[in-house]
């Protein structure tokens, strides 16, 4: 499988570029950047073949089979439209567009082409969280509530890395996602009640930097989500699982039940690595000629819930 990964040299595009070299019978044969010297040092350094400041060169390319997006979130929707219009597949980290008009369009072109088009949703892939939807599918675990706290210290325009970024980062389209995403898809059932507020907007940013979201099923399963670019102290997400049946606390990769005794996930998953697991189902999705696991026509649920979330914090 050859890959071009486009915002390759970025926190996330060099996690992709990781992944991928993990990945037996994959290499990235093209990587895209915005700026020139730059993206081409990052190549040579890491041995791609070719790179490019423009996407559409890429995708111009035969020997590029597939796209990884690790792009701004403002970039996603349409640069995704465009590799499925180029006959390429396409996996765009998350969100996969920051607004509801923009996903339902790449819903449509996913299904036009029958293109494999995956949003990134890491969390389904983590083993942690793999592990509760495996107890969940068995029968065996049923989430009455998770509470889930994303919190970060960004009072400047800055990458995970970071770094200074070109672009402003969002609480609800693009952390928010993928907690929406998540209770959705571990309670296998879509909100029907939602509420959001948010907190004062940055003069410079012109964003929310505190917000608090909640969500429920049709089932009862509540969701509480805490979000915060102000957070002075540990960053990250951490996910708290209240079941029927144990108390799990889920950090990335990792998890212990309530007692903080860690549990172990070996077996679960071929690597440890959330976002390596993402790029093998991508891969694996397009060798066998079928729908992905975050597939966009699944992902679509999750934006959705967002626009509903959205207009409680217009309103």
């Amino acid at each position: 499988m050859r890959i071009c990964i486009a915002g390759a040299s970025g926190a996330f595009g060099m996690k992709h570029m990781d992944a991928i070299a993990a990945i037996e019978g994959s290499e990235v044969v093209s990587v895209v950047g915005t700026k020139p010297d730059a993206i081409k040092a990052f190549a040579e350094e890491r041995g791609v073949p070719h790179y490019t400041t423009d996407l559409a060169e890429a995708l111009a390319r035969d020997d590029v089979d597939a796209v990884i997006l690790a792009t701004p979130t403002q970039m996603h929707a349409a640069q995704t439209i465009q590799c499925l219009e180029a006959g390429k597949h396409v996996m765009s980290e998350i969100p996969m567009a920051d607004n509801i008009e923009d996903a339902r369009k790449v819903v449509e072109v996913q299904k036009r082409t029958g293109l494999v088009a995956m949003a990134g949703h890491t969390r389904r892939f983590n083993p942690s969280h793999q592990w509760i939807h495996n107890k969940i599918e068995a029968g065996e675990l049923k989430v009455q509530q998770m509470d889930v706290q994303t919190y970060f210290f960004r009072r400047s325009n800055k990458n995970a890395l970071g770094q200074a970024r070109s672009w402003t980062d969002h609480l609800l389209w693009h952390h928010a996602c993928h907690t929406v995403d998540l209770f959705q898809y571990q309670t296998g059932e879509v909100a029907t009640k939602v509420q959001a507020l948010q907190g004062p907007i940055h003069e410079e940013l012109g964003i929310a930097m505190d917000m608090s979201i909640g969500m429920k099923v049709p089932n009862g399963a509540i969701c509480t989500l805490s979000l915060s670019f102000n957070n002075d102290g540990p960053f990250g997400t951490f996910f708290r699982y209240i079941c029927d049946n144990g108390t799990y606390i889920a950090r990335y990769d990792d998890l212990f039940d309530g007692n903080e005794n860690k549990i172990d996930l070996s077996g679960v998953a071929v690597s440890n690595n959330g976002i390596e697991l993402q790029d093998r189902e991508f891969i694996a999705a397009i060798e066998e000629g079928r729908a992905p696991n975050s597939c966009v026509t699944q992902a679509i649920d999750a934006m959705e819930t967002l626009h509903k979330l959205e207009q409680c914090l217009e309103d």
